[in-house]
């Protein structure tokens, strides 16, 4: 199990060891009412305190009479509730003990502790590894680098950018059953699973995650305190044992996302929380609706597979960094049939592991050569085993030579830069799955903040944002690109990885020169034509000068100029986050006044007929609290809320989509 550090709540928090998700869940719902109401306020500043003791227990002190001692297992987590101990008389279900385990970051569920080097398989990038990944895997660039946020399904089967009011945009319970449907119906989840389908643990197990989804979305970060947490975490834990992989992750992130938000961490965005519950609430929906599409239950393990014999050719390298304290090098490679492949070295380290692991040996069948070589040189793999991803693995029956590498645009890496960028982009699939390398030639306009403005060197082709890959100021990405930026007109040859969030931008992880160019980058030759934003650092030397005659060819436009920040879409997404941030109440209150008046105006104005009717729908469903004639509500259910919120969410991001799409073309 890896701790997540970004989900500590201070500096001292740092110590406490993580905790597994399920013992957390039973500590809290052993508390009374009345210590519930106080666990909040117990939780705030108890990990400050935190000492740790020579046998490696970490101990925190309440008053002079209870002290809690964390005693975790050989992998550094606590696994077992009676690893964690208070001294006082109302121990094992004490105020004490719980605020201690809500203080200590969650633990990944069956994750090994961190591997000692030997002939383990080795993973690449990922879009999230889920629970129970190969240690490595557990770092996902796409993540890391920022890439892409943790959207995950951005819309029920069907959706469109402009479908109906429910109509496809989610599952919701016109379409399919709602929660809990399946699992008492008599041709439900039996029936499913005697045609191979879901089974009734894991309908039922889907069903209740759902309900404490919905919970916890209405009460959003305000009102999301342990106790909701909690709720969230015991329906994961049904989840994991009901073999429901990629909905107990779906939950832990947006448990994490809750803290981080709560504890008002700098790396926690509200879009991304967004996102989390977006994910969330349509896996958890379509499980137990009883009827889901493929993949959606996920996989515990990546499977590796026979690949036989195989030659592969470097592209680049790219910085593995991730929030867990991971890091190190992927490094992307392709077949001689086009087929990507990666190879990874990715441990405990972080920055300083991330940037000396680019020269690091690679752990590949014998084969003798680092990173930086593999990714200007080939390999010939014989008995290669593939994950489904392309990652290798470093088997006992691997054997991998080295053999010499391929310039850009040269054998199999010619199709790379073969068509327009946005024929590729329209090639990639839809949702679900990390975008692919895509490589195009480019002319530099200008600078605009930290992106650099290129446009394609085919005819007509859009203005494109190069992003850095990974922010990290100890990382060259972003020094790279202002090099670049500051030479308008240098026309140069790009490998990245396409950001589907984002209108038209590109994070570049290589660049090279045009071949037959005038005014490009002049690289040295052993680089073999391509320098690695991650790891090289352009100089002065490497591009032409001011004599040759290098102008640009148009100005670069005013900055913020971007078709998805300028449609009133913008509205929805900031209903759709203040319900997130301040809960149901705070979509209610954003139902009363001139606000809805002018966000279904806006949107109908602009064509966003479906988006305006949702949210309206939205709005709607958040403020109704019928009450009987005593005041008592006599609908408290949450669920009604949260599939009017999941409407609005999954056809905000088929929209989005459809215009990021739009703005490659």
């Amino acid at each position: 199990m890896s701790i997540d550090e970004s989900s500590t709540g201070g500096p001292g928090s740092v110590l406490l060891p993580a905790v597994a998700p399920e013992v957390l869940a039973e500590a809290v719902e052993s508390l009374s009412g009345r210590l519930r109401k106080k666990l909040d306020a117990a939780i705030e500043g108890c990990a400050a305190g935190a000492v740790r003791a020579a046998d490696g227990s970490v101990g925190v002190r309440f008053g002079e009479d209870a002290v809690v001692t964390l005693r975790p297992g050989p992998s550094g987590v606590v696994t077992e509730a009676d690893q964690a101990v208070c001294g006082c008389l109302l121990a094992p279900r004490c105020l004490h003990r719980a605020a201690v385990l809500g203080a200590s970051p969650i633990a990944d569920p069956e994750e090994p502790a961190p591997p000692a080097p030997g002939p383990e398989p080795v993973t690449g990038p990922a879009a999230t590894a889920g629970p129970g990944a190969a240690p490595g895997a557990t770092t996902a660039p796409a993540a890391t680098t920022g890439a892409r946020s943790a959207a995950g399904p951005a819309a029920g089967p069907g959706a469109t950018a402009e479908a109906g009011p429910g109509a496809g945009a989610t599952p919701g319970p016109g379409a399919t059953a709602a929660p809990g449907a399946g699992a008492s119906g008599p041709g439900g989840a039996e029936g499913a699973a005697e045609g191979g389908g879901l089974t009734a643990a894991q309908v039922r197990a889907a069903a209740a995650l759902w309900g404490a989804a919905a919970e916890a979305l209405a009460a959003g970060v305000t009102a999301g305190g342990a106790v909701v947490q909690a709720e969230l975490l015991r329906a994961a834990h049904t989840a994991r044992i009901a073999g429901l992989p990629r909905a107990e992750a779906a939950a832990l992130r947006v448990v994490r996302g809750l803290r981080a938000a709560r504890d008002r961490s700098a790396a926690q965005r509200l879009a991304e929380l967004t996102g989390a519950f977006r994910e969330l609430l349509c896996t958890a929906g379509l499980l137990a609706s009883g009827a889901p599409g493929p993949g959606l239950t996920g996989a515990v393990r990546r499977s590796y597979e026979a690949g036989g014999t195989l030659r592969v050719y470097g592209l680049c390298r790219e910085p593995v960094l991730s929030a867990t304290g991971y890091g190190g090098v992927a490094t992307h490679l392709l077949g001689v049939d086009g087929a990507h492949y990666s190879v990874s070295d990715v441990r405990p380290g972080g920055l300083s592991r991330a940037r000396g692991a680019g020269a690091a040996s690679v752990a590949l069948g014998g084969a003798v050569l680092d990173h930086a070589g593999l990714a200007r040189g080939g390999l010939r793999v014989v008995g290669a085993t593939v994950s489904p991803e392309g990652r290798l693995g470093a088997g006992r029956g691997v054997r991998a030579t080295a053999v010499g590498g391929v310039a850009w645009g040269e054998g199999p890496t010619a199709a790379l830069f073969s068509r327009p960028a946005a024929e590729a982009v329209a090639a990639m699939p839809a949702e679900g799955a990390e975008p692919g390398l895509l490589g195009c030639d480019v002319r530099v306009v200008g600078a605009s903040g930290d992106h650099v403005l290129v446009r394609e060197l085919t005819p007509g082709a859009p203005l494109l944002r190069l992003a850095p890959a990974h922010p990290h100021p100890e990382l060259p990405h972003a020094a790279n690109l202002r090099r670049i930026a500051g030479h308008p007109g240098l026309v140069l040859r790009v490998l990245g990885r396409p950001d589907l969030d984002r209108a038209a931008t590109l994070r570049p992880l290589a660049v090279g020169p045009v071949p037959g160019a005038e005014h490009s980058l002049r690289l040295p030759p052993e680089w073999l034509g391509r320098a690695d934003l991650g790891y090289d650092r352009l100089q002065g030397a490497h591009f032409p000068g001011d004599a040759e005659g290098l102008v640009p060819q148009e100005s670069a436009p005013a900055a913020g100029a971007d078709p998805l920040s300028d449609s009133p879409l913008w509205r929805v997404r900031r209903l759709l986050e203040a319900g997130v941030a301040g809960g149901r109440r705070a979509v209610a209150e954003a139902a009363r006044g001139a606000e809805p008046a002018a966000l279904a105006a806006a949107l109908r104005r602009a064509g966003f007929g479906s988006a305006a009717e949702l949210a309206a729908a939205l709005t709607a469903e958040a403020d109704r609290r019928p009450r009987d004639a005593f005041g008592r509500l006599t609908d408290a259910s949450a669920e009604p809320y949260a599939w009017a919120w999941l409407a609005a969410a999954a056809h905000l991001a088929a929209a989005e989509r459809s215009l990021v799409a739009a703005s490659w073309a």
